[in-house]
């Protein structure tokens, strides 16, 4: 951003409430960059859960749980269950919020759910270049460093 979107002059950054902000020195308006809200699944049956291939970067290649954004104005739960459809073709209840993940520097927050399948058919989208089940145990080569954290996160709640 720019330009200050109250009265169009250029922005500039300033120190305010002890941060750095874009800020209009005409009017006085401050920009807030907000973080950037996705969502993700631990979608799990039979002990294993779901992963998907990343068709496209960051982490091509390599193995992530279903996740995507948030639309603005869409209910949270509403776009984890819109996001598991467009990039496995399945549908899912979900039990419970398993947690939130950030990382300084990093715009994104992740709210994690757990869910299980409902229906549908495992077909992943162009987003995917494979979707498979795998035992915790037994992982492909993970996308993010947080993929780990959420497995973890998700097995220390599992029942023995």
């Amino acid at each position: 951003m720019n330009y200050c979107g109250q009265c169009g002059h250029r922005l500039t950054v300033r120190l305010v409430e002890g941060r750095e902000r874009p800020a209009c020195p005409a009017c006085g308006a401050v920009v807030y960059l907000d973080p950037k809200l996705a969502v993700a699944a631990v979608i799990h049956h039979e002990g294993r859960v779901l992963l998907g291939q990343r068709a496209s970067e960051p982490g091509r290649g390599r193995w992530s749980f279903p996740a995507g954004f948030v639309d603005r104005g869409e209910p949270v739960e509403a776009a984890l269950v819109r996001e598991v459809r467009e990039e496995t073709g399945l549908e899912i209840a979900i039990e419970r919020l398993l947690g939130l993940y950030s990382e300084a520097g990093n715009p994104v927050v992740l709210a994690v759910y757990v869910a299980r399948i409902t229906g549908g058919q495992l077909a992943p989208n162009q987003e995917l270049l494979a979707a498979a089940f795998f035992a915790p145990d037994a992982l492909p080569d993970l996308a993010f460093d947080h993929d780990a954290r959420i497995l973890a996160d998700w097995r220390a709640t599992q029942r023995p």
